[in-house]
Formats: structure tokens, sequence, C-alpha cells
């Protein structure tokens, strides 16, 4: 803008920003932002109905009431007018109370505590397993079978896996019991992530894997990607060419996930 302004001394601004192409709009805004800002050094003003310091104080008492403890400025207002008494107005309140660092929520509110994002590491294998459910088709509509697999997330060896009619924490643990012992793992050695879904935040399937010396980790509360391990797998065996949209029989789930699990497992 330095071309424009020097050219607009001797031929004027509008000439000048119509040679050189430049928008007056985007000439004058830059000017104004980089020109000095003033500041004035006289006292603000204080208009004559303004509040004095007494007047303020009762203000301030009146909202400190203890009657007023859990209500809002306006609904204070609105007591205080049924009581046939005008102190200020509404925005008078939040300006005083503002000054005093009170304008927030003075309620008190729950807090929702922050969780850790999950970070699991395997250097080896049956060091942390991902456990989840996910929903098979079943013949009918609103008819669905659940299968549960345990991946091993150091080779995404499937070290476990059981499809039932329903989700349980009983047969979860069941599950993981058989698949640990089938593994060989030594107890104070695995780790054992999933979501928070019911069967995986149930106090028995918690006490079951304290027992077992097993460390259970979970997802976030409302995260859908603390669990990639599970939820990729699934992706995978669902966007199998030979997945049916639905099964006709849990024997037919059983012998479709078998014959899967068989052939991505080396």
């Amino acid at each position: 803008m330095g071309p424009a302004a020097e050219l607009g001394l001797l031929v004027g601004i509008v000439v000048a920003c119509a040679a050189l192409g430049v928008a007056r709009a985007s000439f004058y805004r830059a000017r104004r932002r980089l020109a000095p800002k003033v500041v004035a050094n006289h006292p603000r003003h204080v208009p004559a109905r303004a509040l004095g310091a007494n007047e303020r104080a009762a203000v301030i008492e009146v909202l400190h009431q203890a009657r007023f403890a859990d209500s809002s400025v306006r609904e204070v207002y609105a007591a205080l007018l049924d009581d046939g008494l005008y102190l200020c107005s509404i925005a008078t309140m939040y300006r005083l109370l503002r000054a005093l660092g009170e304008s927030r929520e003075r309620r008190a509110q729950r807090r929702h505590p922050r969780y850790v994002m999950p970070r699991l590491v395997a250097a080896a294998p049956n060091q942390v397993w991902s456990w989840d459910i996910t929903k098979l088709g079943g013949p009918a509509k609103w008819l669905y079978f659940s299968l549960y697999v345990v991946l091993d997330i150091f080779s995404r060896y499937v070290a476990g896996w059981l499809v039932a009619e329903r989700e349980s924490h009983e047969l979860a643990g069941r599950l993981l019991t058989q698949s640990m012992a089938k593994q060989g793992v030594t107890p104070g050695t695995l780790t054992v992530h999933s979501d928070r879904g019911a069967p995986m935040k149930a106090k028995p399937l918690a006490q079951l894997l304290a027992d077992l010396g097993v460390t259970r980790s979970l997802s976030r509360p409302r995260v859908s990607n603390d669990n990639p391990f599970s939820e990729s797998h699934f992706k995978t065996l669902k966007y199998c060419p030979a997945f049916p949209q639905r099964f006709g029989s849990l024997q037919e789930a059983r012998a479709f996930c078998r014959q899967f699990f068989n052939l991505v497992q080396p």
C-alpha cells in the first residue's frame, strides 16, 4: 500500500488506486490498521444517573442474600420487582457482579473427569489383547448373533472367538479364561483392552480378570476410535466378499467364522 499512498499525494487516492489496480476499500482498511491509535488522557465521563458507592454496595448485598444463592440475575430482578423494589437494571447487576468476578455460573456444576487416552504397546505376543463384540445378522429381521473376538495386537492373531445368541459377561469371562489357558499366558503379564460396553464393564468380569492377574484397559467414554484393532478386524471380516448379509442359523454363523479365521490365521 506504500506506492498507492505516495502516488495518492500527487494525483489523489481514487486515481492512484485505479492506476495500480488496488481496491480502495483494501487501501483504507490497511491505512486504518497501520495508523497509530490515539488514547484519550482525560478520565471517562461519569453519567449523572450512575449509582454511587453506597448504592452499589446495597445492590451487591441484595445479590448475596441466601435466598438468591441459586438464582440467576434475571430471576433476582423479577423477584425484587414482585416485592415492589427496584434497585437498578439487569445490565447494571451483571456489571457489578462482573467487576467482582461473580458473573459466571453460580450453582455447583458437576465436572466430567478427564480420561487419559489409552496407549497400548506390545513388544511380543501375549502382552496386550484387544477384544470386542459385533453383531451378525440372523435368519430374520431384528435377530442377531453375537461374535466375540480376542485379538493379539502384536501379530493380529485371533487368540479366541465365540459366536453366541446374546451378549453376556459370563460368556466373555469364559472365552478369556479359555484363551489364556490355550495360549499359556502367565499371570501378571497380560493387558486386555476393550471398549465400555455392558459386558466389558461388568463387575464380575472385572473381578475375574483381577483374579487371573490381568490388567484391564478401557476406552474413553464416548470415544469410538480407542479400540481400533478390534474394529478394523471386524471390518475385514464383514467386507469379505463371501460374507453373507444374514446367517440361517447359529451353526452356519459358527461354520463361516471358523472357516474365515482358519483362512486368515498363519
